[in-house]
């Protein structure tokens, strides 16, 4: 056979072994859907409406696409953990529109006094990225809208990969939040205590995540901060960016524990939610700020197979309330704006 010859067939048979791969892939996450849907089936989701308040305790997911946005409510008091996309990110040519306006005015819509003020108790960013903080300026800056304390670790540098560090805009975006809580007298904790903090009848456990080595590798993923919210039998997990490669759902599983909701880390995205992780934490609902189909196929797949949970989407339920009642019971409601 002339060189030429075996060329072509090298060819011809790479590409039918590359659609091989690619239909069972996509066979697979067909079969995982049909599964997945299922198990959502077997959940009453009602619509969110301001006279059908189970309880007081509730943590709201705001849908701001594939962001985090997430408003603790507690006898009510109000926290909020991350602020969603902004609306001027660094990276010109992202797809994603910003969710300023909505995040404002839902905070204003729920958590607003008789006086139209809203008072946060405290605001966290999990992590400097600007899906998860890009709106904590304007937040901050908003003159009816006090904010008690900021959880805001410092940033560091050498925890940044060379693209996020030239392109993303980490540094400056810590500089602009820090900034604005100074110029508004808003002490900032950039040491986070991981002991238990009380939050009306919530109880708040912080995971400080942090690379155990310094390196440009883990990226700032890497310092992403996990929250625990429990309330008498039940509880959450908060999982901001945690994911298998950073090392941080491997190293704080065993201390999280068993949790009734997870909050999926890092959007769905590949290297979250890995088999182990959720063997350890046995999630029985999940939920997950991203579209579904965006959801990578071995996150999927993890929830279907490991956890069994019904994964449920902010963007396609237009946000979703988890309510802790007072008879240790859960109740989901959607299209919450």
């Amino acid at each position: 056979m002339k060189i030429k010859d075996k060329k072509k067939l090298a060819r011809v048979i790479a590409t039918w072994l590359v659609t091989g791969i690619m239909l069972s892939v996509f066979i697979l996450d067909i079969i995982t859907l049909v599964i997945e849907n299922s198990y959502v089936s077997k959940t009453v989701i009602t619509d969110e409406k301001s006279s059908q308040q189970h309880s007081d305790d509730r943590i709201h997911f705001l849908n701001t696409a594939n962001s985090d946005c997430i408003l603790l409510e507690s006898n009510g008091r109000f926290a909020l953990i991350d602020s969603g996309e902004g609306n001027e990110n660094p990276r010109k040519k992202t797809e994603y529109k910003g969710f300023r306006d909505e995040v404002i005015e839902y905070l204003k819509k729920v958590a607003s006094d008789k006086t139209g003020k809203v008072t946060l108790d405290f605001i966290v960013a999990t992590h400097m990225h600007y899906d998860h903080a890009g709106n904590f300026t304007s937040i901050i800056n908003d003159s009816n809208i006090k904010i008690q304390k900021a959880y805001i670790k410092d940033y560091d540098a050498q925890n940044v990969s060379e693209i996020e560090s030239e392109h993303w805009g980490n540094r400056q975006m810590y500089i602009d939040i820090t900034d604005a809580l100074k110029k508004h007298n808003i002490p900032i904790i950039n040491k986070v205590d991981t002991s238990d903090l009380n939050f009306g009848d919530f109880t708040l456990n912080f995971f400080n995540g942090e690379p155990e080595e310094k390196t440009q590798t883990n990226g700032e993923n890497a310092n992403s901060i996990g929250i625990k919210v429990t309330k008498g039998e039940k509880s959450a997990f908060l999982a901001a960016d945690f994911t298998a490669d950073t090392g941080l759902e491997a190293r704080f599983a065993e201390s999280i524990g068993d949790v009734d909701i997870l909050k999926i880390g890092h959007h769905g995205y590949y290297g979250s939610s890995s088999a182990d992780f959720l063997k350890v934490l046995k999630p029985e609902i999940a939920i997950c700020t991203n579209q579904i189909g965006k959801i990578y196929p071995n996150v999927k797949w993890n929830f279907v197979m490991v956890a069994k949970a019904p994964v449920f989407s902010t963007v396609h339920r237009n946000g979703i309330i988890t309510t802790f009642t007072d008879d240790n019971e859960i109740v989901l409601t959607q299209n919450i704006m």
